[in-house]
């Protein structure tokens, strides 16, 4: 079983957005028995609610399902119990990094718009400051998108 987890800050814009997407990709990929798919914030501000009000009408506005997300903190165990630590922007990326400490046997630690250097952008912005959903929503359906195919290629 393959498990991802997308990192943002406080878990209720970016990376559930994130989660909620690729658990959708990963359905219609007919992968959902394979790969498990999770999110986590590197802050607490917000454990134990739900996404962000801008985050659940960009995904009901795309008919992407959003149950059952609750925010929460990513945890030093999380860096070992899933493949793939997915960041949203260069500040959880380095919260991620050094939460990982001298930790050797984690998974794989990336941005998400590594995947996508063709968009000229590394960070996803943060739409609780921005207030710009939609773009954030293109911006991390591309980024699964790639995501995806490369973790599709590893298995």
């Amino acid at each position: 079983m393959i498990k991802v987890l997308f990192v943002c800050l406080g878990n209720i814009c970016r990376s559930p957005m994130a989660e909620a997407i690729f658990r959708q990709k990963v359905k219609e990929a007919g992968l959902e028995n394979e790969i498990i798919v999770d999110s986590a914030g590197t802050g607490s501000w917000h454990i134990g609610n739900r996404p962000h009000e801008g985050t659940l009408a960009i995904l009901e506005e795309n008919n992407v399902r959003h149950e059952g997300i609750i925010a929460r903190q990513v945890e030093s165990k999380d860096l070992t119990e899933y493949d793939y630590i997915i960041a949203m922007d260069a500040s959880n990326l380095g919260n991620l990094n050094k939460l990982k400490g001298m930790a050797t046997n984690t998974g794989e630690i990336l941005r998400l718009l590594d995947f996508t250097p063709s968009k000229g952008i590394q960070d996803v912005p943060d739409p609780y400051f921005t207030g710009d959903f939609d773009e954030v929503y293109d911006l991390v359906a591309d980024g699964c998108d790639k995501l995806l195919e490369y973790v599709k290629s590893k298995m």
